[in-house]
Formats: structure tokens, sequence, C-alpha cells
């Protein structure tokens, strides 16, 4: 069991900077937004990246899916009330804030909020 771990976290290591999201005004105007708010430097934040980097991928044109370093930029953590990292934050094509979720998620779980935001 310790050797899959070491093995993971090697793999968690060589692609933190997989999925580097372009700056970008958040929420994205008149597109369903997910943004995820944590550091490079945070262990369930670098789990993340591969998720967005798919999420990115698969979702392209249809919803923007956007990282902000906290720890890079402070003033993200304060602008979105930030308490704990990751926090995923779900906006509509209006820009409302509709779900916000603390700690590590998923990728079926963000798949299927934003499913339910693109169906609206």
């Amino acid at each position: 069991m310790k050797n899959v771990f070491v093995l993971l976290m090697l793999g968690l290591l060589a692609t933190t900077t997989a999925f580097a999201a372009a700056p970008r005004t958040v929420p994205t105007k008149g597109m369903v937004t997910v943004v995820d708010l944590g550091a490079k430097t945070c262990i369930p934040c670098r789990m993340m990246t591969p998720i967005l980097a798919e999420l990115e991928k698969e979702y392209r044109g249809r919803a923007a899916v956007v990282f902000l370093d906290v720890r890079e930029d402070g003033a993200s953590a304060k602008r979105f009330g930030i308490r704990a990292i990751p926090t995923q934050i779900f906006f509509d094509k209006n820009g409302r804030e509709v779900a916000r979720h603390e700690g590590f998620m998923e990728k079926k779980a963000m798949a299927d909020q934003l499913n339910r935001l693109l169906a609206k």
C-alpha cells in the first residue's frame, strides 16, 4: 500500500503543471463557469489538477474551467470568501454562484454539476 501511495504522489508531482488556466475574468461572461481555488503546493489541490485538465478539454466552448492559485493571488481568496482549499465554485451563465464545495471533488461530481447548469 505504501508503494502505491508513493507512486500516486510522484504522479501528482509530475502533473501539477499540466493544467494552468489562462488568466480570465471569473466568472466567464455568458458561460457556465467552475473555478477551483487552491494552491500548487497543496496535495488535494494537486490531485485536482488532472481532473480540471480533463474537464477543461471535455467542456471547451460550453463551460469555463478555471484554476486560481490563492497563494499567488491572495485577492482571489478574499473575493470569493475562501475558508479552505481546494474550493470549487460553480456559476451559472448569468454569473450567479449556484454551488460551492470545499475539499477534493471527484470528476463525476464536478461533471454532474456542470451538466445540470448547462441543461438550464
